[in-house]
């Protein structure tokens, strides 16, 4: 009997070598189906235990079964130590939140601890509602560019974390995301598209995706509920067609899936329960 995978490697010898049946590449390609690959949790859904017991947070963290953190905030603890916590627990900390500050004043500070912990990227986490302006979207802009350009001899990149208010049109009828990744440096800069305030915001991911491939290597995967509020769920129990939105994830050029809730009832339980969800999501 022949079976699947015999029958998958007929096929796609067949319409690699028969011109006229290319289109049974295209169908072939929507057929297999993939997990997702590492998965990363963003650990502002568990600040408190990270301010309380950050070694134990990330032994737990690692014992669902995350192989990826994003920071947000070291809780005091030196780089050295933060490396020496992740290495204990087979853990590996592709990015980091920060503030402006830390990309601006503080950078060399910034990109020494990055560097020395083992971070590829540097995010700014969001925009103060006071630069959320046309001529403060175009300065953020070219601070991340400085940034990026600072981190390259370190091998750091620097990234934008998004947030609802910048898939909103401006006063001036624009929207902020296009602003910004007209402005910055691709070789530098990257955006870290949340899918959840994306929709929040009335926009599409897939959309993004489209128009601006290859610029969205690390994505924050939180759910939404229905409209018109979108209250944040747990990744599996709201209303994102996830399967819809990953079948782009090549085309968007996402490499990292850091999982995340801001306000979880028992974050423990909201990132085990998403984290199950997306090991077994095949795309």
């Amino acid at each position: 009997m022949t079976t699947r995978r015999e029958f998958s490697k007929a096929l796609a010898a067949f319409a690699a070598a028969t011109p006229l049946v290319q289109p049974v590449k295209g169908w072939l390609a929507r057929w297999h189906t993939a997990p997702l690959p590492t998965l990363g949790v963003q650990l502002y859904t568990v600040r408190e235990s990270m301010q309380r017991d950050l070694e134990g947070t990330l032994a737990r963290v690692r014992g669902i079964g995350y192989r990826e953190v994003e920071f947000a905030g070291y809780f005091g603890h030196t780089a050295a130590q933060l490396r020496a916590a992740l290495g204990a627990n087979g853990l590996a900390a592709p990015a980091a939140h920060v503030g402006l500050d830390a990309l601006t004043v503080g950078l060399g500070d910034t990109l020494e601890a990055a560097e020395a912990i083992g971070h590829r990227w540097v995010v700014l986490a969001w925009i103060d509602p006071k630069d959320r302006t046309v001529e403060g979207y175009d300065r953020i802009a070219d601070q991340l560019n400085a940034a990026g350009e600072a981190g390259r001899a370190a091998g750091i990149r620097i990234a934008y974390h998004t947030h609802d208010y910048v898939f909103r049109p401006a006063h001036n009828g624009s929207i902020p995301l296009e602003r910004l990744l007209a402005r910055i440096d691709p070789r530098l800069v990257d955006i870290e598209l949340d899918l959840y305030w994306a929709i929040y915001g009335g926009s599409d991911p897939r959309s993004w995706f489209e128009r601006y491939p290859g610029r969205f290597p690390m994505v924050h995967v939180k759910d939404a509920g229905p409209a018109p509020d979108f209250a944040m769920a747990d990744v599996g129990a709201g209303s994102i067609d996830w399967r819809d939105i990953f079948r782009l994830r090549d085309k968007a050029g996402i490499r990292h899936y850091f999982i995340e809730h801001d306000t979880p009832v028992e974050p423990w339980s909201s990132i085990t329960a998403s984290f199950r969800y997306l090991r077994h999501l095949s795309v």
